[in-house]
């Protein structure tokens, strides 16, 4: 997959007043949440069982992602989105305001300070895909890339700056602090949402209901090959990279006898790299193909973690670490804007829940495997293990590559006629749809090729079931036959579901049809109908 070069500016999206608003209001509570992770973490640092309840920290911030990412999803493609992460900003408030409190008190034992972490991850896990589906529709498709880049050089300043400010914050005022301003830091997100006036949909038609919105996001990716292909390429990164973020506090305090100032520089020096990465990856993108980039950071990477536990020289892993950062963004950001480039409007914030099930399901049964496996074979051997599947991940590349989608219209696409019915079917009605087509026999083999695709398009749109038959009476005549759950839901394949690759797909099956297909819908039989 290799997205073409516009020339767009890296800042481009940030001359938009509102993108720029809500990016930087993002940035505050990036920082925030890194600030909290740094407290949490190192309030943990000196318990028993420190390796493992170290790295719990990561998976009880990111669990909620993999749990609650189809709901999320649904919800964010349902309702309004500003005000779904008002509410949920809202919540972090409550939230955080009562966690400071517990830790001036004195009352924040392991196992409650992990409860009120999840807590705070299911905030997180509801407000991603949210806002991610909204930037679409903040910028220009030709600057989706550059939102994506901004996006990461978020999330990496906040772990460049967020550490560091939390280490001195937590050596002069305690881990209170930190937990305090983290509060602060969604309250400030939830004010910005507030005064942006967001233009209401002009969107006729009423809102899916949840449980047919979650089995329609389920379908989509199901059916969807690039989407599966950027999945299992994301997951063969993340989870052995994890390895870097969940143990990192520990190279720091074990291996290096940092204190809390010390790590938060080691995490400013890997988040130095990722923004400086962000900003370099219009050139990188300009030299290699996406999948070749793919390749080189995960090299990059494992070198990185081989070299963190190899050496004792704080100096020489701080430099080791900012080719980690540039790797990581890389690869993130890269799949990230693929993903949004891919998925159209109305399942956009399903398919990037689903993602985010990779992401954060990487992330954090990653760091509770290299978590258990530090605390029984020791920091090294660990280390070493994440770096060897990082290069087994990187040399699946050539075999298992990321799909190039250059040639996808990705716009939406309304051309199927409106059914012209002699009976009017109930909203909840299902559906077969038949389509009877008439393929010489030179074309069949064509035809049967441009069926599979179409086969596709009718499944990731809202098909449960999808047949072709040939008839045997006519053996030129094949019947394709789809069948979809309600009559609303073939509504919505009608009036926006479809994109242009869809049309294409489809057209290239029609024209091997002559005369052209006939259509027709099926209706359970009852009786007065």
């Amino acid at each position: 997959m290799s997205e073409p070069h516009t020339g767009e500016s890296p800042w481009a999206p940030l001359r938009l007043k509102i993108f720029r608003a809500l990016w930087l209001a993002v940035l505050v509570s990036n920082i925030g949440t890194w600030m909290q992770t740094v407290g949490a973490q190192w309030l943990l640092v000196n318990q028993p069982g420190a390796p493992t309840l170290v790295a719990l920290v990561q998976t009880a911030s990111t669990l909620p992602a993999v749990l609650l990412a189809p709901p999320s999803g649904a919800l964010a493609d349902i309702f309004d989105r500003r005000r779904l992460l008002i509410a949920v900003q809202v919540f972090q408030v409550a939230v955080g305001g009562a966690l400071t409190a517990l830790t001036l008190l004195g009352q924040m034992p392991p196992a409650l300070l992990l409860t009120f972490t999840f807590a705070l991850g299911v905030g997180a896990a509801l407000t991603a895909p949210a806002y991610q589906a909204l930037i679409p529709e903040l910028v220009p498709r030709s600057q989706l890339t550059a939102a994506a880049g901004l996006s990461s050089v978020s999330v990496n300043v906040a772990r460049a700056v967020g550490p560091a400010v939390a280490g001195i914050l937590v050596a002069r005022l305690g881990v209170a602090a930190v937990f305090a301003l983290n509060t602060l830091s969604f309250l400030v997100f939830a004010v910005v949402l507030v005064a942006w006036r967001r233009a209401a949909e002009s969107d006729p038609e009423p809102p899916e209901r949840f449980g047919p919105a979650m089995r329609a996001g389920g379908r989509y990716v199901r059916h969807s090959p690039v989407v599966r292909r950027i999945m299992l390429r994301t997951a063969l990164f993340i989870v052995p990279a994890s390895a870097l973020w969940a143990l990192l506090p520990l190279v720091a305090s074990q291996r290096l006898g940092l204190d809390a100032g010390g790590y938060g520089l080691l995490l400013a020096a890997l988040g130095l790299g990722a923004v400086g990465g962000a900003l370099l990856l219009p050139r990188i993108r300009a030299r290699l193909t996406t999948n070749r980039m793919m390749l080189v950071s995960s090299i990059v990477y494992a070198l990185s973690l081989i070299v963190l536990v190899s050496v004792r020289n704080v100096p020489l892993i701080l430099v080791a670490l900012v080719p980690a950062g540039v790797a990581w963004v890389a690869v993130l950001s890269t799949i990230n804007a693929a993903m949004q480039m891919f998925l159209p409007a109305w399942v956009r914030a399903r398919g990037l829940s689903a993602y985010q099930i990779v992401v954060f399901g990487g992330q954090a049964g990653g760091a509770l495997v290299w978590g258990l496996v530090a605390q029984r074979s020791g920091l090294m051997p660990t280390f070493l293990a994440a770096a060897a599947l990082l290069l087994v991940g990187a040399g699946s590349v050539r075999s298992l590559p990321l799909i190039d989608t250059r040639g996808l219209d990705r716009s939406p696409a309304v051309y199927w006629p409106e059914p012209n019915l002699a009976v009017e079917p109930r909203p909840d009605n299902p559906v077969m749809v038949t389509n009877t087509y008439t393929v010489a026999a030179d074309d069949e083999d064509s035809f049967l090729d441009a069926m599979t695709r179409v086969r596709r398009s009718r499944l990731r749109t809202g098909a449960t079931r999808w047949e072709l038959y040939r008839e045997g009476e006519q053996p030129s005549h094949f019947v394709e036959t789809y069948a979809v759950p309600s009559w609303s839901e073939h509504l919505r394949q009608h009036g926006g579901r479809l994109t242009g690759s869809d049309q294409a797909s489809e057209e290239r099956a029609t024209a091997l049809s002559d005369p052209p297909p006939v259509v027709a819908h099926l209706f359970p039989a009852e009786r007065g109908s």
